[in-house]
């Protein structure tokens, strides 16, 4: 979708803010005729590219000029003026510019009634230019959208709003619904969006936009808008939601001005930077990059409207190209075109430039790579804050002719920050670890405290699973030093499962955790899921862990005993998660059997299927099931109809496929001469456990499982299993959205690729 082309539409309409735009010395009917073509002459003189053809014909339009003739030079009769054609361009009516011979021109004397050519201002035109030139962009984050402000229900239930910054100081803003559904199969689905707003923010170039939520109220948030400009100014919006999120006209004031910041200047803004920090609800952290290599940050109190500046630090010798907060506002990154990165910490109101930590886990150092770089154009903080990465130009002076200068303009630098002092002033303990000389015990404490900082981050729903740099850091660890590894994520278990901070060895604290694993939230049991499998178990392949192989041959007694510890609360965290799938589909299914006749399936929302399935896997583990969910399946039993047949065939032989697996199914085959029949291994859909089809599938990089249909939204919310599924859907009834996202890790799922191409996963 174009959404240049959409601003281009709705500023065509409203004639570029009314724009004077006049045919000059012609009658009162043809100026009136200019008017009326003006937006289709600017449409093409400013936004469309001018085909120029050497045929066709129309009208010459000229000043009048007395002492005009046409002369008998042969190099002036080669001379052409612009002629106007009213032709079909594709399927809409257009102006086209054609050369004309001057011979053929007439002049303005005999023909005054036929000029319609609009004529602008050199002024006028630059405006125009400039409404339609965007110079920066920045995404909302997802703003939470109710059932009675979502123009169409299968739209869903949340909405991110877009910001483009023009040259001519405006800002046009632009509300994207979350897509209708999901598929596997198309990539590109259609994309709600509506534009709600266009602001004058500011009398001179957008050079820096940066969105950010205030979430002191959930139900509530309220969404501000920090904006630079090349003439210095820092302006602060706040959204008004019931405009930005529920008005289908465009609006010209969606967003009020909370406070100017800072006035225009000799100095361009580069950059912006929001934080805020969780600390603080209605506090806000902004950094200020200039064009002088200065930046400014403020300490702002939304609530109170107080500003408070930090400082003006002189930071680099170029413009600031990148600033980029980390660990809840507490660092701060920035970069700019004299090629050098710099940390900084708040220290109280002030802050203090602190060095980037030098050693690596298991990385070879940067003095290793190859000094071409020559200016840094952008950093950004990995989503749990232990990486930063940097954009960077490439000098390509010393870069191979033949193949590197060719191909390589730019690369993305990574840097570990996950040892980053947070605090000048801290003292904390030696640890206890060995195989680590490289590393000082205080930059040990910082990863530790780092690690664990990010892992609790992600125990909040609103924080999308996304934990790649986590995983990266503890894999690198544990190459040499696995002890130490091992007591991190028991100190994080020990505190974010059971609420204590007493250390206890793994034998001890596992099983605890294991038997009151019905008392914690969904989005606890994908995160340790994902912790188990590509952290501890990463040993094993996910195959033999989803069928429960306990072949731990190779290992060591010592080693294996400790998998096996690890096994058991991955088994058991999965079998949690499942029990709460089931019982969620056996409540909907009966309250779809009670809404039949008013209740259909929709495009992009779950309804229940594969019961006949769910019913056999809660028979065969009928000892170790839960007597709610034993009452849900016997109920849903009793008013099955065809619609749940248990009936399954091979894809490949139709032979019976009987259900002894929640993970693969086994054909019965088909018997040959010799009476031996060829089974097929055929896997099952992790949400409906049906045998999944050959249609393209789901896939989890994480844990390796297939899936056709789409797990509910309302799976990765739940507090807890005890919870009465009947009223978590009695709301509802069967309208629950589905999302492309692993039952039983969480994360993202993609489309299954031949194991031949290069791997989506980042670790």
């Amino acid at each position: 979708m174009d959404v240049s082309e959409r601003l281009y539409n709705y500023l065509e309409r409203i004639n570029f803010g009314k724009l004077d735009v006049s045919c000059t010395e012609n009658s009162e009917a043809t100026g009136h005729r200019c008017a009326e073509d003006s937006s289709n002459f600017i449409s093409k003189k400013v936004y469309k590219r001018r085909k120029i053809t050497n045929k066709g014909s129309g009208t010459i339009c000229r000043r009048k000029n007395k002492d005009s003739n046409v002369s008998s030079d042969p190099h002036i009769e080669m001379e052409t003026v612009p002629e106007i054609s009213y032709g079909q361009l594709g399927d809409e009516n257009s102006l086209q510019i054609v050369p004309v011979p001057k011979s053929k021109a007439k002049s303005l004397e005999q023909i005054p009634e036929k000029c319609t050519l609009p004529q602008i201002t050199a002024s006028q035109y630059a405006s125009c230019s400039a409404m339609l030139s965007s110079l920066t962009v920045a995404w909302s984050p997802l703003l939470p959208l109710s059932c009675e402000l979502c123009p169409v229900p299968q739209t869903g239930s949340s909405v991110s709003l877009l910001a483009l910054g023009c040259k001519s100081g405006n800002i046009s803003i632009w509300r994207v619904y979350i897509p209708e559904c999901y598929s596997v199969e198309c990539s590109r689905g259609p994309t709600t969006v509506t534009l709600v707003g266009l602001l004058q923010a500011h009398l001179s170039w957008i050079t820096s936009i940066s969105w950010a939520l205030l979430a002191s109220d959930s139900s509530n948030p309220q969404i501000l808008l920090a904006t630079g400009s090349s003439d210095g100014s820092v302006r602060i919006w706040l959204g008004n939601n019931k405009e930005l999120l529920n008005s289908s006209e465009v609006n010209s004031t969606p967003l009020f001005l909370l406070k100017k910041v800072i006035i225009a200047d000799a100095v361009p803004v580069s950059v912006l930077s929001l934080s805020m920090p969780a600390k603080s609800t209605h506090k806000m952290l902004l950094a200020v990059g200039k064009g002088s290599g200065s930046f400014e940050v403020w300490n702002c109190d939304i609530y109170s409207n107080n500003f408070e500046k930090f400082g003006s630090y002189d930071a680099h010798d170029n413009v600031v190209t990148g600033l980029a907060w980390a660990f809840d506002g507490s660092c701060l990154y920035s970069c700019s075109q004299d090629n050098f990165v710099r940390s900084w910490i708040v220290h109280g109101s002030s802050l203090c430039e602190v060095p980037i930590p030098s050693n690596t886990p298991h990385l070879r150092s940067s003095v290793d790579l190859p000094d071409v770089f020559i200016s840094c154009i952008g950093v950004a903080m990995s989503p749990g804050n232990l990486v930063v990465a940097m954009a960077r130009n490439l000098d390509l002076e010393l870069l191979d002719p033949m193949y590197q200068a060719r191909a390589q303009k730019a690369v993305v630098e990574f840097y570990w920050i996950g040892g980053q002092q947070l605090d000048r002033l801290s003292n904390t303990a030696p640890l206890d670890v060995k195989g680590f000389p490289c590393f000082p015990d205080k930059e040990l404490a910082c990863w530790e405290s780092n690690i664990i900082w990010s892992l609790k981050k992600y125990e909040h729903l609103d924080e999308p699973l996304v934990v790649w740099d986590i995983v990266a850091s503890l894999l690198a660890f544990k190459q040499t030093a696995s002890k130490f590894v091992e007591h991190i994520l028991l100190k994080w278990l020990s505190y974010s499962y059971t609420g204590s901070e007493v250390g206890l060895p793994a034998k001890k604290l596992l099983p605890c955790i294991s038997a009151s694993l019905s008392k914690i939230n969904s989005r606890q049991l994908h995160l340790l899921n994902i912790i188990c499998r590509r952290v501890m178990l990463l040993e094993l392949k996910a195959d033999q862990i989803n069928r429960k192989l306990e072949n731990l041959r190779g290992l060591s007694s010592a080693e294996g005993r400790q998998l096996t510890v690890w096994m058991e609360l991955l088994f058991s965290s999965e079998r949690e998660l499942r029990e709460r799938l089931l019982g969620f589909s056996f409540s909907a299914s009966t309250s779809r059997m009670s809404h039949r006749a008013t209740t259909a399936s929709r495009p992009g929302y779950w309804y229940p299927i594969g019961l006949a399935q769910m019913e056999r896997w809660v028979a065969l583990n009928h000892d170790h099931g839960r007597d709610q969910l034993k009452a849900l399946a016997s109920e849903v039993g009793r008013h099955e109809t065809s619609e749940y047949a248990a009936v399954e065939q091979c894809s490949y032989c139709s032979a019976p496929v009987p259900f002894d697996s929640p993970e693969v199914g086994f054909c019965r085959g088909i018997e040959g001469e010799s009476g031996i029949g060829q089974s097929h291994t055929l896997p099952r859909c992790a949400v409906s456990m049906q045998i999944c089809p050959t249609t393209p599938l789901w896939f989890c990089i994480c844990c390796n499982r297939r899936a056709f249909r789409l797990a509910p939204e309302t799976l990765f919310s739940m507090p807890r299993n005890h919870v009465d599924f009947k009223s978590s859907t009695k709301s509802s009834v069967v309208e629950v959205p589905s999302k492309p996202l692993c039952p039983f890790c969480g994360i993202l799922l993609q489309r299954l690729q031949p194991d031949f191409l290069l791997s989506a996963s980042p670790v």
